[in-house]
């Protein structure tokens, strides 16, 4: 699991080898191999290397053909995949997990917004159509499956304009996304990951309430320490900081979840918190 989700290449061969909709991508070795790729694909396009690559690092989007060498040049001349410019209405993430039996459980989908690259809200309960819903659980039962995976496992899709999911990335282990878990449903992705190592039965995935997540970056932390006390006002917020010496910009120091009646209300609370925070 680990030689194929732990590079890119590999990870998109992968899919495309089990039938799984990706955005369409070729391999490239080579400043000769991407403008050939480019030709086929068409630009804009994104370039990513194969290896050591997540929020954002290791890519560069190509505008025009003519970009190419530059493209090239800023990922450092490594493998790498282009990958077709994928104009999506959204994201979203479904966290499984699968024991050692080999039962399958997971969070429902859920919403995820990104900002320069990097999650920054996710709402569980992803407003899309049943059929779509169904598609993304079966996706994921497919991947845990064929990857023998023993423990959790997100898997982030695209949700095209047209209505369409495809596969952006996998993640074996507990992810971001995933973070709520913690204190909105009756097991938590590392509970599950503890028990599925454990040869233990998985624990309920039930959302106990309509709960969302924001991410804490070194950012907060530019004009001093935040303001902990006003984040916290809101009984219905809860705090976790991940006890990272250093803030930096960009780099995820913690989170917050907030719960509300319903998806949107837990959203806007957990994004008020945040901007509390920054209340000297």
């Amino acid at each position: 699991m680990l030689h194929t989700t732990q590079n890119r290449l590999r990870e998109k061969t992968f899919l495309r080898f089990k039938g799984i909709p990706t955005a369409p991508f070729e391999a490239i070795r080579s400043l000769a191999e991407l403008r050939a790729a480019l030709a086929r694909i068409g630009a804009p396009a994104v370039l990513k290397t194969a290896g050591f690559g997540y929020d954002g690092k290791g890519q560069a989007v190509i505008k025009h053909v003519d970009d190419a060498l530059a493209a090239w040049q800023a990922i450092g001349e490594v493998e790498a995949v282009l990958e077709g410019f994928i104009d999506f209405e959204g994201e979203v993430s479904v966290v499984a997990a699968r024991g050692l039996n080999g039962d399958f459980a997971h969070f429902g989908v859920v919403e995820n917004i990104h900002r320069n690259h990097i999650l920054d809200l996710s709402i569980p309960d992803a407003q899309l159509p049943a059929s779509l819903l169904q598609e993304a659980e079966d996706i994921a039962r497919t991947l845990l499956e064929a990857l023998d995976v023993i423990g959790v496992l997100c898997v982030e899709f695209f949700v095209t304009r047209d209505g369409r999911l495809l596969v952006n990335e996998l993640a074996p282990r507990p992810h971001n996304s995933g973070h709520f878990t913690f204190d909105a449903c009756v097991s938590s992705q590392f509970e599950q990951q503890v028990r599925a190592a454990c040869g233990l039965p998985l624990g309920g995935t039930d959302l106990l309430r309509p709960a969302a997540m924001v991410n804490l970056l070194g950012d907060v932390w530019e004009q001093g320490e935040p303001n902990w006390a006003a984040a916290c006002a809101e009984p219905a917020v809860k705090l976790h900081l991940y006890g990272k010496a250093e803030p930096r910009p960009g780099r995820k120091m913690g989170h917050l979840t907030a719960f509300g009646a319903d998806r949107d209300e837990a959203a806007k609370k957990a994004l008020a918190a945040r901007e509390a925070l920054l209340k000297r």
